[in-house]
């Protein structure tokens, strides 16, 4: 009637992962200067994000002061 699928043997997973493992890894590498890059352009954004509202809350709260000499 219909046949018996063949047994999955432990080298016939092995196969399969190493050859899903390749393919990620080629991806990762091909992926990784984009990503890099990405990165580096979300802290500088932190980072200047932070300066200019640390920089707005100092104006805030120093008090003008002015000097006068007699």
């Amino acid at each position: 009637m219909s046949e018996q699928p063949a047994r999955i043997t432990r080298e016939d997973v092995e196969a399969r992962f190493r050859a899903i493992q390749g393919e990620v890894g080629t991806e990762l590498e091909s992926a990784r200067p984009r990503l890099v890059t990405i990165g580096a352009a979300t802290l500088v954004v932190i980072v200047a994000a932070a300066f200019l509202a640390g920089r707005r809350r100092g104006r805030r709260r120093s008090a003008v002061i002015e000097v006068r000499r007699i």
